[in-house]
């Protein structure tokens, strides 16, 4: 007879999967009769498939792993139980325009992330009322380089605020964190003495982060079942936040190490939560003031984006040390980018949600 270990067993995709998924309903807000359902609905895998049926939306998620039982989810008009926000990751699948229709009479958002963290769909339950008000006021402080960096000046002031409290609340104490932790509160005050301009500011910026992220190299991850399944080199000790595989131009995306990986969808739904948000209340996504507007950009997304993005960090760096994965958690492609598994990538989604 063949001796498995539990080890073993435990290491495997469909028990990986599961573990992922149990993590997430374990963790689901409870809330009270009369309230709204907080959580959004996370769809993942193959075959997803969104319907309306006599009324209702019939939803039925995709197949991670095997076996797997998916029983469909009905929704009913102005039900509590009904998410505010359908957030679709990779996978494959179909819906309808009926659908479309539906969601937008329920309020309900619908979200599609690609396996790289970008929010590559994002269609507003609310739909897009444009406030005139408060485009012209994109506008106009746009065109007004104090007021600009002034606006400008405060989202970094935040922005370094939070990541101070990143560093001092989840990083372990070593002599990388104490130095970038000085440094960034030299950084606060070099805001108010330094940045003269957008590029001026920028600047301040980019050391900054760079000293940040600085901070975490050296970090491990805990992992089981190696023998199971070897864990690569390049992901046993963090390096930095760009990737190596991105050409000579350093840039964030094709993720080399699974913290990156999860930073990457992590932002890709704070970046669609965003842009929802700046949609219903009238703003003109597109329309940035410290970011550079480009064709098909939401630059003022990502204006809202940058205080946000040390209380993302917060969130995957406290789940990454915290947790014990397993390489079968992760998916390394032929040209060296690692992805999340379904599930997993389900779990970072809801760490994340605003």
């Amino acid at each position: 007879m063949l001796n498995v270990s539990a080890e073993t067993v435990s290491s495997s995709w469909p028990d990986r999967c599961e573990h992922w998924a149990d993590a997430a309903n374990d963790a689901a807000k409870v809330r009270t009769p009369r309230q709204k359902n907080p959580e959004p609905l996370i769809l993942s895998g193959f075959g997803i498939s969104l319907k309306v049926d006599r009324g209702a939306l019939l939803v039925r998620n995709g197949y991670t792993h095997h076996p797997q039982t998916n029983a469909p989810l009905r929704f009913f008009p102005g039900d509590l139980d009904n998410p505010d926000r359908i957030i679709v990751l990779d996978g494959s699948g179909s819906l309808s325009f009926d659908v479309l229709s539906w969601l937008a009479e329920q309020g309900i958002s619908l979200i599609r992330i690609n396996w790289n963290g970008e929010a590559v769909c994002v269609a507003a339950g609310s739909g897009y009322a444009a406030d005139q008000k408060k485009i012209d006021w994109q506008r106009r402080t746009r065109a007004d380089e104090t007021a600009r960096l002034e606006f400008a000046s405060d989202l970094v002031t935040r922005k370094l605020r939070a990541s101070l409290a990143t560093l001092k609340d989840v990083l372990p104490d070593t002599p990388k964190r104490r130095a970038a932790i000085s440094s960034l509160e030299d950084g606060l005050n070099e805001i108010s003495r330094n940045a003269h301009d957008i590029a001026g500011l920028r600047g301040i910026e980019g050391r900054y982060a760079n000293r940040y992220f600085s901070a975490w190299s050296g970090i491990e991850m805990k992992w089981t079942a190696e023998k199971r399944h070897p864990v690569p080199t390049a992901w046993r000790t963090y390096q930095q936040r760009s990737s190596i595989l991105s050409g000579k131009k350093a840039k964030n995306w094709k993720a080399a190490h699974p913290i990156n990986a999860m930073l990457n969808y992590a932002y890709g739904t704070l970046e669609s939560q965003l842009r929802i948000k700046a949609l219903s209340e009238g703003y003109d996504p597109g329309l940035g003031i410290y970011h550079h507007c480009k064709k098909g950009s939401p630059a003022y997304v990502f204006d809202l984006m940058e205080p946000y993005r040390p209380v993302i960090d917060r969130a995957v760096l406290a789940f990454a040390l915290s947790e014990r994965f397993s390489a079968a958690d992760f998916i390394m492609r032929k040209d060296g980018v690692c992805r999340l598994t379904p599930p997993l990538a389900a779990r970072v989604v809801q760490l994340v949600s605003i």
